[in-house]
């Protein structure tokens, strides 16, 4: 059994016949001279695997003494541009981008910060935080700091330290007595004892909560979810959710936050990239089934009618076929 987190429902698999560098040569005449040949980009770069990409990027700089990232930016323009330079990104540093992007300015985007740490695994997280020191001189840790507060800070800052237990044997009476501990630190005391929600939510394997969340549904007759609703609030309520849905069923979780980038008035972009790209080698087949599901039309057919050009063109073909 594939675990949650290196799941291998994605879109894009490893290139069959490939060659570094006759795609970077490829590459390089495609931007190169009057005009750009975005046919070719988007079929290279939306068609090799993360690590294949690593090389192409390689073999480019190389040949050509140029960075790929860098010709790409001065080519390309608007979220097309966006798209294929997160495409050819290492996921770790593609993440950390996101993570600074989230906490730069006034205000930040918690959902974001969120979704990031709470649908990857520990490996990625101890990659992400490196990429994260080494390009900002400054520990995701510290930067979560200076940004959040109370338990949702320390909630994250657990969530980042990449920690959960990640095997897939269940404990029958650890289910019984952390769902007891839920229970004593919410719904049976006046005030609720935040601690220890983050550490059992934050800590414990998604196959050990699954079951711990069946106990406690047996002990107070509340799905989780209600209680952490009736218990908590704001952005702790909101982070301690999305672990719950994505214990229950990370895809669904994802399908979701598309959905809310697609729907309405504008298109939030940053959001539909990032689970684009960053899903589309672990599990956007199985993203894209909940969508259908949960919302009536296939994830290819609303970024069609939400998305226009180049860039609609590249996002429609990390979707692959329309189901």
């Amino acid at each position: 059994m594939a675990s949650v987190w290196t799941g291998n429902r994605g879109t894009i698999q490893d290139y069959a016949s490939f060659n570094p560098s006759a795609d970077a040569e490829a590459i390089r005449k495609a931007i190169q001279g009057i005009g750009t040949n975005e046919e070719t980009l988007i079929h290279i770069l939306t068609t090799r695997s993360h690590a294949q990409k690593q090389l192409i990027a390689k073999e480019y700089q190389v040949a050509f003494g140029k960075e790929l990232k860098d010709d790409l930016k001065s080519d390309l323009s608007g979220n097309f541009e966006y798209l294929m330079v997160a495409l050819i990104t290492s996921p770790a540093v593609f993440d950390a981008k996101q993570l600074k992007k989230a906490m730069k300015g006034t205000g930040t985007n918690e959902s974001t910060l969120i979704e990031i740490l709470t649908t990857r695994s520990n490996r990625q997280l101890k990659e992400i935080s490196q990429a994260y020191y080494t390009a900002y001189k400054k520990s995701l840790g510290d930067a979560i700091s200076s940004e959040t507060s109370g338990d949702f800070r320390k909630a994250l800052l657990t969530l980042a330290d990449g920690r959960r237990d990640e095997s897939l044997k269940v404990d029958e009476y650890l289910a019984k007595k952390d769902a007891q501990i839920l229970y004593e630190a919410g719904e049976k005391r006046w005030g609720t004892d935040e601690d220890k929600f983050t550490e059992i939510l934050c800590l414990r394997s998604f196959p050990q909560l699954r079951l711990t969340f069946e106990e406690y549904r047996n002990i107070s007759q509340k799905d989780i979810e209600e209680s952490i609703k009736g218990e908590l609030s704001g952005h702790f309520e909101d982070l301690l959710l999305a672990i719950v849905h994505c214990v229950k069923n990370m895809p669904a979780f994802l399908a979701e936050r598309l959905h809310k980038a697609l729907k309405g008035a504008g298109t939030d972009e940053l959001t539909l990239n990032r689970i684009m790209v960053s899903r589309s080698e672990i599990d956007l087949l199985d993203i894209q089934g909940e969508y259908k599901k949960h919302y009536g039309c296939s994830l290819y057919s609303a970024i069609k009618a939400d998305t226009s050009g180049d860039y609609e063109i590249a996002l429609l073909k990390l979707c692959g076929e329309d189901d």
